[in-house]
C-alpha cells in the first residue's frame, strides 16, 4: 500500500473537484506592509477587505489577553488583526495560541485560513494535530481532512490512534472507498483496528461507501458494541433497502443486551420514508409499540415523516395533528408529502401556517410547486424566500432551474443563470447540468452548448443532457456526433443517454442509425431495454412508415406494453392512414388507460374520415358520459419579462382587441400565400365555417398575433403550447415565419418546432 494518499487516483479526484492551494507560511510584514504582494495561493485564502480599517477593540498585547481576544473574535479581519500581533509580539511559537487560532478560523468557516495557519506550528503534538482533524471531518469542506493528512505524512508527524476515527469520518463524508480502504490498512499495520472506536470509524466508511458486507465483517470482529455502533450498522443496512436484515439485526441487538432506543427507531423510520417503503415503516411502527418505546418529540416526527415519505398521508396528518407544537421538520416532511401526492394547495395550506420556516422548508414548497407544474408559483415564492432573508443552496437552486425550464421563459431563465453565478453556484455540477436542460427547455439551443463546453467537467448526466437538448430541438446530427465524441473520451452512456440518441434517430427519420445504437445498446453496453427504449422504437419505425416492423417491435417486448407504446403506434396509423391499424392501437390504449382523451378522439378521427357517423356518434357519447373532454390548449409568450398565457378564444388580455385585429390581418396576408384552415381535427358538430373560426381562434395563433404586435421586427418569437401543435397551426406557422420574415419558435408537448422562411426543423413530421 502506498504510504501517500496523493498518489491515488481518487485522491487526486478530491484535488479536481475542490483544488486546494498549499498551505504557505505568512509572515507579520507580508500582512501589515505589503498586503498586495502576498503569494496568489495565500490571497486566496484572505478576506477582500482590508485589514487595518476594520473597525475593532484595541488589539491586547500579552499572551493571556491575545488568547481572550481570540476566543472573542467574530470575524475573519479581526483574526487577522490578532494573527499580525501574534507575529510581532514573537508568539509564532505558541502552539496553544495558533490553535486556538486554527479553531477559531475553522468556526468562521475559513478553512483556507486555518490551514495556513496550522503549517505554522512548530511540531504540533498529535493531539493538536488531532483536534484539527477532528474540526475539518465535521466542516463542510471535508476533503480538506484528508490534505492535511497527507501534509501531516510528509511532514513526518505522528498519527496514532484518535487521528483515524477524524479521517475515516471524512472518507465517509466524501464517499471516498480508496481512501478509506488505505486507511484501514495503515490501522491494522499500526495495531489500531482492534480500537473500538477505529472499528465503529470503519463500519461507519464502508457503510456510507455503499459496501455494507464489508462493513458487517468490521462489525462482527468487533468485541464491544455500544448503541451507536448499532445504530451506524442498522442504518447502512436501511441506506442499501435491507430491512428484512435490518429487522434481524434488531433481535440481534436485544439478545446482546442493548436495547434499541428512540434514535435508532427514528434513523429506521427516516429510512423508510426515503424509500417509500410503508409495508415495514408500518411493521417498525408496530415494533415500537410492543416495546413500549416512549413517543417523545423527535420519534413521534420521524413517524410523521416515514408516512408522509411513503405517501401515506392520511396517517401522517393523523399524527401530525396529535403533534404540539408543530416542529419544522415534521412540517417540512407534510410539506414534502402533499407535495409529492400532487396535493400541491394542502402542502401550501401547511408551509402557511408554519411559525418558523428554515431554508429546508422553502425548498420543499418551491420543489412541490416546481414539480407539480406550478412554475410561476415556484418561482414567485423563491422571491418571497429571498425578501425574507433566507439564502437559498444548491438544492433550492435546482427546483428553481427546473420551474424555469418548464415555464420556458428566456428572460427568467437567463436572470436565473446571473443570479446562480454571482452567488457561487456556477461551478457545481448539477447545476450546470440542469442550466443545459434549462436552456434547451427554453428554445436557446445556443446557450445550452455554451453551458456545456464551459464545464470544466463532465460527467455522463452532462453529455447525456446535452445529447437529449440536441434531440428535442430537431439537430439528430449534431446529437449524434456528440455521442460518438462521448465514448471517444471514455464517457460510458446509461439507459437515459440511448433514449435520448434513439429519440433524435426517430425524430430525424435515420432507421438504419436508430437500429444499430439499439443494437450495441443491448450487445456492447449490456443496458436491457426499457419501455422508453421500445418506445422510441415504435416510434422510429412509425415515423418512416415501416409499421409492419413498429408492430413487430411490439409483439416481440419481453412485457406487456404500455400507453406511451400505444399512442406511438396509433399516432403513426393516423398519419399514415393506416386506420385499421390505429384503431386497434387506441382500443388497446383504452384498455390501459380508458378516460385518455387522445385516444377517443383519435377514434372519432378515424371513424370520421371513413364516414362511419353511428361510430362518431358513440364516441361522443361516451366521452360525454364518462366527462372526458379534449384537454383546452394553452400557449405562453414571453415578453419584456412578462409572461402572456392565452387559452383558445380567449378574450381575456387587456389588449384583446389589437390582437384580434392582427390575427385577422395575419389570415388574410397567408391566404395570399396559400393558406387554407384545416378543419379535421374539429370534432365538435359545427357548420364548415363555424370551424374555421374555432381553428383560427387557437392559442398558439393568438400569442403569435400578440408577439407580432410587440416585439421588435426581425427579432425572433417563442412560444409554449401545453398540447401538440395541430396540422393547421403547424401550417399556419410556416407560413408566417416566410410572410413576416421571422424566426418562430414552438414547444409543444413533445418538441420544438423552428420555422424559418416557411420550413420547420421537425420536416412536417412530429
Amino acid at each position: 500500500m502506498s504510504s501517500s494518499l496523493l498518489n491515488s487516483k481518487t485522491f487526486l479526484h478530491f484535488q479536481r473537484k475542490n483544488p486546494t492551494t498549499p498551505f504557505p507560511s505568512i509572515s507579520i510584514l507580508q500582512i501589515q506592509t505589503h498586503p498586495n504582494k502576498l503569494p496568489s495561493t495565500t490571497m486566496a485564502t484572505m478576506s477582500q477587505q482590508p485589514i487595518s480599517p476594520y473597525p475593532s477593540p484595541p488589539i491586547p498585547t500579552t499572551h493571556q489577553h491575545l488568547f481572550s481576544a481570540v476566543e472573542s473574535a467574530t470575524s475573519l479581519p479581526h483574526l487577522k488583526q490578532i494573527h499580525a500581533q501574534i507575529l510581532r509580539f514573537g508568539l509564532d511559537r505558541s502552539n496553544s495560541l495558533l490553535l486556538k487560532l486554527v479553531l477559531s478560523s475553522c468556526t468562521l468557516s475559513s478553512l483556507d485560513y486555518a490551514l495556513s495557519v496550522f503549517t505554522q506550528l512548530y511540531k504540533p503534538e498529535p493531539r493538536l494535530c488531532n483536534r484539527f482533524l477532528r474540526e475539518l471531518s465535521r466542516s463542510r469542506e471535508p476533503e480538506k481532512t484528508l490534505l492535511l493528512y497527507e501534509k501531516m505524512r510528509k511532514d513526518g508527524l505522528v498519527v496514532d490512534r484518535f487521528s483515524f476515527p477524524s479521517l475515516l469520518k471524512a472518507s465517509s463524508r466524501v464517499e471516498g472507498l480508496v481512501e478509506g480502504m488505505e486507511l484501514h490498512g495503515l490501522a491494522s499495520k499500526l495495531g489500531f483496528d482492534t480500537d473500538p472506536f477505529v472499528q465503529t470509524a470503519l463500519v461507519g466508511m464502508y457503510a456510507a461507501c455503499g459496501q455494507i458486507q464489508e462493513a458487517r465483517l468490521v462489525f462482527d470482529k468487533m468485541s464491544h458494541r455500544d448503541i451507536v455502533t448499532w445504530s451506524i450498522i442498522i442504518d447502512g443496512y436501511c441506506q442499501s433497502g435491507l430491512f428484512e436484515d435490518v429487522l434481524l439485526l434488531i433481535e440481534e441487538m436485544q439478545s446482546s443486551n442493548v436495547e434499541p432506543d428512540e434514535r435508532i427507531f427514528a434513523t429506521i423510520l427516516s429510512a423508510c420514508g426515503r424509500t417509500g417503503n410503508i409495508e415495514f415503516g408500518k411493521a417498525f411502527h408496530e415494533l415500537i409499540s410492543e416495546h413500549n418505546v416512549t413517543l417523545d418529540y423527535h420519534l413521534q416526527s420521524a413517524l410523521v415523516a416515514m408516512y408522509a415519505g411513503c405517501g401515506s398521508m392520511d396517517g401522517a396528518q393523523d399524527l401530525f395533528n396529535k403533534l404540539s407544537p408543530k416542529n419544522v421538520v415534521a412540517s417540512t416532511a407534510m410539506v414534502n408529502g402533499y407535495s409529492k401526492a400532487g396535493q400541491v394547495e394542502a402542502a401550501r395550506s401547511i408551509f402557511n401556517h408554519m411559525a418558523e420556516k428554515d431554508l429546508v422548508c422553502w425548498s420543499a414548497m418551491i420543489a412541490g410547486y416546481a414539480e407539480s407544474e406550478h412554475p410561476q408559483e415556484a418561482l414567485k415564492l423563491f422571491d418571497e424566500m429571498r425578501v425574507s432573508g433566507i439564502k437559498p443552496d444548491q438544492i433550492t437552486m435546482l427546483s428553481v432551474i427546473s420551474a424555469s425550464a418548464n415555464l420556458g421563459a428566456l428572460d427568467q431563465t437567463q436572470w436565473i443563470h446571473t443570479f446562480i453565478d454571482k452567488n457561487g453556484f456556477g461551478e457545481a455540477l448539477r447545476v450546470n447540468n440542469a442550466l443545459i436542460d434549462m436552456y434547451a427547455k427554453c428554445g436557446s439551443l445556443d446557450r445550452a452548448r455554451r453551458v456545456f463546453d464551459q464545464m470544466r467537467r463532465k460527467n455522463v448526466i452532462s453529455w447525456t443532457s446535452m445529447i437529449s437538448a440536441l434531440a428535442m430541438h430537431g439537430d439528430a446530427n449534431n446529437a449524434l456526433k456528440l455521442f460518438h465524441q462521448m465514448k471517444a473520451e471514455n464517457i460510458q452512456p446509461n439507459e437515459v443517454t440511448f433514449i435520448g440518441v434513439l429519440y433524435a434517430c426517430s425524430h430525424a427519420g435515420l432507421v438504419e442509425e436508430g437500429r444499430n445504437i439499439f443494437s450495441s445498446m443491448v450487445n456492447e453496453y449490456n443496458i436491457s431495454p426499457k419501455h422508453e427504449h421500445y418506445g422510441c422504437m415504435v416510434d422510429l419505425y412509425g415515423r418512416a412508415n415501416l409499421l409492419r416492423e413498429a408492430l413487430e417491435v411490439v409483439e416481440s417486448m419481453p412485457f406487456a406494453p404500455n400507453v406511451v407504446i400505444w399512442g406511438s403506434l396509433m399516432a403513426a396509423s393516423r398519419v399514415h392512414g393506416e386506420f385499421e391499424l390505429g384503431e386497434f392501437a387506441a382500443k388497446r390504449l383504452l384498455e390501459l388507460e380508458p378516460d385518455h382523451d387522445g385516444a377517443h378522439v383519435l377514434l372519432s378521427n378515424i371513424y370520421a374520415k371513413e364516414r362511419r357517423w353511428q361510430n362518431v356518434g358513440e364516441v361522443r357519447k361516451l366521452m360525454q358520459h364518462k366527462g372526458i373532454t379534449k384537454e383546452r390548449g394553452c400557449s405562453r409568450i414571453e415578453l419584456n419579462s412578462v409572461i402572456h398565457e392565452f387559452m383558445t378564444a380567449d378574450k381575456n388580455h387587456k389588449q384583446v382587441d389589437e390582437i384580434y385585429a392582427k390575427l385577422e390581418e395575419v389570415v388574410s396576408e397567408l391566404k395570399v400565400a396559400g393558406y387554407t384552415p384545416n378543419t379535421s381535427g374539429v370534432l365538435i358538430d359545427l357548420d364548415e365555417e363555424e370551424k374555421k373560426e374555432v381553428v383560427l381562434w387557437h392559442s398558439e395563433k393568438l400569442a403569435l398575433s400578440y408577439g407580432l404586435i410587440s416585439e421588435e421586427r426581425g427579432s425572433c418569437i417563442r412560444i409554449i403550447k401545453n398540447l401538440r401543435i395541430c396540422e393547421d397551426c403547424h401550417t399556419f406557422m410556416k407560413l408566417a415565419s416566410k410572410v413576416y420574415e421571422r424566426e418562430i419558435v414552438v414547444r409543444d408537448r413533445t418538441r420544438f418546432h423552428h420555422y424559418r422562411d416557411g420550413v420547420c426543423s421537425c420536416k412536417d413530421y412530429w
